[in-house]
This record gives structure tokens, C-alpha cells and sequence, in this order.
């Protein structure tokens, strides 16, 4: 099931604000098609609970989220030699009968040696790097 929401709308300062903004709203999105307002979840059927989730990349400061252009993934991509990225996600795991949520955060900086051009024009062709944060997937070279 995928969370129908506006990401952009959603703006922190601090990347790990972000994530975890984004990731209770994908949560309140799926909830409202799961529960709807007018019924309740039958407990005794089971415990079923949801798992909604986000990253961002952060460099120099910067959040990356993902690339808009290829202008802006080229530059993201660029930089990650002499700029180290670090990436910050979120995971928010709810109670869909009870609303209980219980949240988390993980971060960790990603060292590259510098990526040739010939890569970069590879990842760009590929057309993967405009779906993710700062335009790599760990699955990149």
C-alpha cells in the first residue's frame, strides 16, 4: 500500500524532524483508508500493525531528497566524493487497532572515492536516481 501524500508539503529543518514527519504521514494516510473514521478494528482478530518509514541524504548542511532535474541529480552525485553524505531514516511502527506508535531513527555517513563521469551519466540514463534521496540507491556503484 503506498502512503498518497505530498512529501514537499512537509518541511523541517533538522533531517531527522523530517523523516519522522513524513513517516507518521504516510501513516495517518494508510490509517485513514484502513480505519475509516466511521468503524473499528475488531481486536480480536489479531494485532495488525503498520510500518511506514523515510530517508533523506544530508550534505553540507543540506537536506538531499530526491533530485528534481538532472542538473540537480548531476550535482548531487558530483559532490558526494569531496562531500560526504549522511544518510538519516526514520520508521514509525503503529497499532492499527489502538493508534499506539512507537518510532525510530537511524543516520550513517557514506564515503565515496570520486565517481567517474561515465557513471554518472550511466545512473542518470537509468532514470533511478530521480525516485530516491540524494539520487543514489545503496544498490549503485
Amino acid at each position: 500500500m503506498v502512503a498518497d501524500i505530498d512529501e514537499q508539503s512537509i518541511r523541517k529543518e533538522k533531517p531527522e524532524d523530517l523523516v519522522l514527519a513524513l513517516a507518521h504521514a504516510k501513516a495517518d494516510a494508510i490509517l485513514a483508508l484502513l480505519v475509516p473514521s466511521d468503524s473499528s478494528v475488531n481486536e480480536s482478530e489479531g494485532t495488525t500493525i503498520l510500518i511506514t518509514c523515510d530517508q533523506v541524504v544530508e550534505s553540507r548542511g543540506r537536506i538531499l531528497e530526491k533530485p528534481s532535474n538532472e542538473a540537480q541529480a548531476r550535482e548531487y552525485i558530483s559532490s558526494f566524493a569531496l562531500h560526504p553524505p549522511r544518510t538519516v531514516a526514520s520508521i514509525v511502527c503503529t497499532n492499527v487497532g489502538t493508534g499506539v506508535t512507537c518510532e525510530g531513527l537511524d543516520a550513517s555517513r557514506v564515503v565515496f572515492s570520486a565517481i567517474p563521469e561515465s557513471v554518472v551519466e550511466e545512473l542518470l540514463q537509468e532514470g533511478v536516481t530521480y525516485n530516491v534521496a540524494g539520487g543514489l540507491c545503496v544498490e549503485h556503484p
